[in-house]
């Protein structure tokens, strides 16, 4: 049995021919498209993927020790299966480094345990990409 937690909620305005601006209801935006210097819709889902997981990981860590260096790599594939897109597996890499100190060391240790909790528990982007979701579409044009 699922319960609602919370709701996301965007605004997503066109800026130019295949440019748009996301803007949450804090009015932190982003924005992407198509074109020279524009990460895609595709790369903003991978983004949010690697990001989940990097925030989970990086909170718990950075309170051992603050990393030398924190970087995560994501990749998918893109597939055609019956004339529609979609991607067929999404692979996240980390890349820690963390101080040769007993809390750089401690940091260290925890890595591999907070990846697994959340890929499996806690990252809401991974684990919806990975379960059936339900998107549900309306036009309000006019």
């Amino acid at each position: 049995m699922s319960e609602v937690t919370k709701q996301y909620a965007l605004d997503l305005t066109r800026l130019d021919t295949a440019v748009y601006r996301a803007t949450n209801s804090a009015g932190a935006s982003i924005e992407f498209g198509s074109g020279e210097g524009r990460l895609s819709p595709v790369e903003l889902l991978l983004a949010a993927v690697a990001g989940c997981s990097a925030v989970d990981v990086d909170v718990v860590t950075s309170r051992r020790a603050e990393p030398e260096s924190f970087d995560v790599h994501v990749e998918g594939d893109r597939v055609k299966e019956d004339g529609a897109s979609r991607l067929s597996e999404v692979r996240v890499g980390f890349d820690l480094s963390f101080p040769d100190t007993p809390e750089g060391n401690q940091a260290r240790k925890l890595v591999d345990n907070l990846i697994r909790i959340s890929h499996e528990k806690d990252c809401t982007v991974s684990r919806t990409v990975e379960n059936p979701t339900r998107v549900l579409f309306s036009n309000d044009s006019k």
